[in-house]
């Protein structure tokens, strides 16, 4: 039960949160929107600001805040970490840094950035299900606000539907943002 209201808590604060630097234009709107007698200056600031979003090498840097990934491993049911779940679980750990000064907390920063899909269906886009909180060193603070240029680690956990298909982590900038990358993990 206190795990369902911590994710319901997460959507709202989600939806609070916004798109976590979606105030920030692609390449392509930048050039659009950017007058004809710019000044070099502005524009290599407006390519640099556009550039320096990316997701790569387990690291998603927004605008606003930059997650870094630093441990992934699947849990069986029954096992420290995954005691109430009758699937194994896909569990990740990361750091979220704020780098601005919006109210950000780890749970929402996952959630506003992340995707995670096992592609194991070839008709549709199968992303998988939210599992309990996987490390209970996280309890107090999955919510917490990260103070600007502060860091806070937490850990998610998704439902494996096999353990075979390797698991796709997609990065946004932001709920409903441009796509910043993918990456693939093994869960063998």
């Amino acid at each position: 039960m206190k795990n369902k209201i911590i994710f319901s808590a997460a959507v709202i604060s989600m939806l609070l949160l916004g798109a976590c630097g979606d105030d920030e234009k692609t390449t392509k709107e930048t050039e659009e929107a950017t007058p004809v007698n710019t000044s070099v200056e502005e524009k290599e600031t407006t390519e640099k600001t556009t550039s320096d979003v990316y997701f790569k090498d387990n690291e998603a840097k927004l605008v606003d805040l930059k997650i870094n990934i630093t441990e992934t491993k699947v849990i069986q049911p029954g096992e420290p970490g995954n005691e109430y779940s009758e699937k194994p679980v896909f569990a990740i750990w990361y750091d979220t840094t704020n780098l601005s000064d919006k109210d950000i907390d780890p749970m929402t920063a996952w959630f506003a950035v992340f995707t995670v899909i096992q592609d194991n269906n070839p008709n549709s886009i199968n992303e998988l299900e939210v599992g309990s909180l996987p490390d209970e060193a996280f309890l107090d603070s999955q919510m917490e606000s990260i103070k600007k240029d502060g860091t806070v680690k937490n850990a998610m956990a998704y439902e494996l539907d096999d353990l075979e298909t390797p698991v796709t982590l997609v990065a946004n900038q932001g709920i409903g943002g441009d796509e910043l990358g993918r990456q693939d993990f093994n869960i063998k």
